[in-house]
């Protein structure tokens, strides 16, 4: 089937909105701070003592693995698939109790809570937004294809 004989849904003509790309760059920065995370615990367990090692190299490929949730739906939002809305939501709310707990140490990882904070809560703003849901042809609970609510 040719593009020409495949329409486009009305809610996903035209450009891509500027806040879908800035909810997408976000869930991309995450993930990629994510795989950094990762990379940077893989290079420290492989270095330090053997005791230590299995559990850095297990967190190192968790926090890998847990960066193509935020990266793949930042690839979805980009490409504006209306699934991509929920695993970037889903990342969001995780990221928040991190923050939390990284603004309760006492340290250099308050700075770090404070931006995740920060990413997390306007991703979320920028995620729910009715302009977004328009852009992504998500309708609300309830709503037919006209956008009428059906009884």
């Amino acid at each position: 089937m040719s593009s020409e004989q495949t329409p486009v849904a009305p809610e996903t003509a035209g450009p891509r909105p500027r806040r879908l790309t800035y909810a997408a760059a976000l869930a991309a920065l995450e993930g990629l701070a994510l795989v950094a995370g990762g990379v940077w615990m893989l290079v420290e367990g492989l270095a330090a003592d053997p005791d230590d090692r299995q559990s850095a190299v297990t967190g190192g490929v968790t926090l890998i693995v847990l960066a193509l949730l935020p990266l793949l739906a930042a690839r979805g939002l980009l490409g504006r698939r209306s699934w991509s809305r929920g695993p970037a939501v889903i990342t969001q709310i995780m990221a928040l109790p991190v923050a939390y707990n990284l603004l309760q140490a006492d340290s250099v990882a308050i700075p770090a809570g404070i931006a995740l904070a920060v990413v997390a809560v306007a991703a979320l703003i920028l995620l729910i937004n009715p302009a977004t849901n328009q852009a992504l042809g998500i309708r609300g609970p309830g709503r037919a294809q006209d956008g009428k609510r059906q009884p």
